[in-house]
């Protein structure tokens, strides 16, 4: 079953491919995303319309 925020493998291009094993590969890249996923579950984020922009 595909939804609009699901990408199939033939729609990526060999770049996509690349970018996503290398920041998979990447400690540094890893570590970011878990520590947003905590910051997440513990409410440590902002709103869009709370940043300044």
């Amino acid at each position: 079953m595909e939804t609009a925020t699901t990408t199939k493998l033939r729609d990526l291009t060999v770049e996509d491919l690349l970018e996503d094993f290398t920041a998979l590969s990447s400690k540094e890249y890893l570590t970011s995303i878990r520590e947003a996923r905590e910051d997440y579950k513990h409410r440590r984020v902002k709103n869009l319309e709370e940043i300044d922009v």
